[in-house]
């Protein structure tokens, strides 16, 4: 598996970063949480910049702007379409987690925001049971600001000072996740060979 991931890891820059911010913006706006941990595109993304691969404090910009835009567009869903979200049937059996959320989010407020951002579930909900729940945006925005700003340094810079060991950044983030990250920067990987290929990319080596 470590083999396989080098090789992925030396993909080109920009597919990195793109699927990284891609990956970390859907976990929020779409509620990817429940199958690809944003977490583990973040350390990753650090992974590549120990590598030299990319540029850490890029890396940690992208990261935080597509964590804090993810959940803006996960608040504005909520906002417009929140009964309609929590009937969803692919949230039916996480009802308790989502009624320990919403418990959360009336006690703290803003703080729970901020406090979601770092579990897994509650970053996936959070932002659109804030929209639903009638939090004012700007409260919203310092929260989540705050939140993405200290959860997306953390994890790009445990990937860096991590660095090519996949042990340990496996052991941080869980299996299941690093694969399925694994699997989605391959089929980027992929299309970028074949675009270049058939001379739609031009070769930056």
């Amino acid at each position: 598996m470590k083999g396989f991931l080098d090789h992925l890891l030396n993909a080109p820059a920009w597919i990195v970063y793109l699927t990284v911010a891609g990956l970390v913006f859907a976990e929020d706006a779409f509620f990817l949480g429940f199958v690809i941990p944003g977490e583990t595109a973040a350390v990753l993304g650090g992974v590549a910049a120990s590598r030299d691969h990319v540029d850490v404090v890029a890396m940690c910009l992208i990261v935080v702007a597509a964590a804090i835009i993810g959940d803006t567009v996960g608040y504005e869903v909520g906002r417009h379409y929140g009964r309609r979200i929590l009937g969803w049937r692919a949230l039916a059996r996480h009802q308790h987690r989502v009624k320990d959320a919403q418990a959360l989010l009336a006690r703290r407020g803003g703080a729970a925001v901020f406090l979601g951002r770092f579990i897994a579930f509650f970053r996936a909900v959070m932002p659109a049971l804030a929209g639903s729940a009638g939090m004012h945006y700007p409260k919203f925005l310092a929260y989540n600001a705050a939140g993405g700003l200290c959860w997306g340094v953390a994890f790009v810079l445990l990937g860096y000072f991590a660095g090519n060991s996949y042990a340990r950044v496996e052991q941080a983030v869980g299996r299941g996740g690093a694969i399925a990250v694994t699997i989605i920067v391959l089929t980027a990987l992929i299309v970028w060979r074949v675009k270049r290929h058939r001379g739609e990319v031009p070769d930056e080596s």
